[in-house]
């Protein structure tokens, strides 16, 4: 019986091709973002903050992709999941690092999380077509 198991993590250059892809979809929407990948654990592997992006984002991008890890769902499922649940709403929107509203993603490989994006600076649906943008390019 084996004690360990093995986890996939998302490379340095697939994080990278996912952040360029994100950042082109900010550049033509005209919303400077902040584009955050974690790995399968949730460790910052790749980063951009885009001039004239919110200071206030960099954390929250950051915790959207975090989130999205956590729980292998994105981000905006979350209020759905528990907007009738008042023990659990009012419980968990205390937990650090949740963030209950979209831009946040898990980057799944072979039906596995490897890590997620979190892009954050402009309207939650503006961050989410951010987001879907980064991660339409390891479809290719």
């Amino acid at each position: 019986m084996s004690h360990t198991h093995t986890k996939l993590s998302i490379t340095a250059a697939a994080a990278a091709k996912v952040i360029a892809a994100a950042r082109a979809k900010a550049e033509a929407m005209g919303k400077p973002m902040i584009i955050a990948i974690c790995d399968e654990s949730g460790a910052l592997k790749s980063y951009e903050r885009m001039d004239g992006a919110p200071l206030l984002s960099v954390q929250i991008a950051q915790d959207k992709a975090y989130t999205a890890i956590s729980f292998g769902m994105p981000t905006h499922t979350w209020h759905e999941f528990i907007k009738n649940d008042p023990p659990l709403a009012d419980g968990i929107v205390k937990t650090d690092r949740l963030v209950v509203f979209g831009g946040g993603y898990p980057i799944m490989i072979d039906g596995q999380v490897v890590g997620g994006i979190g892009v954050s600076g402009g309207h939650y649906t503006d961050d989410m077509e951010v987001a879907q943008a980064g991660l339409a390019a390891l479809e290719d």
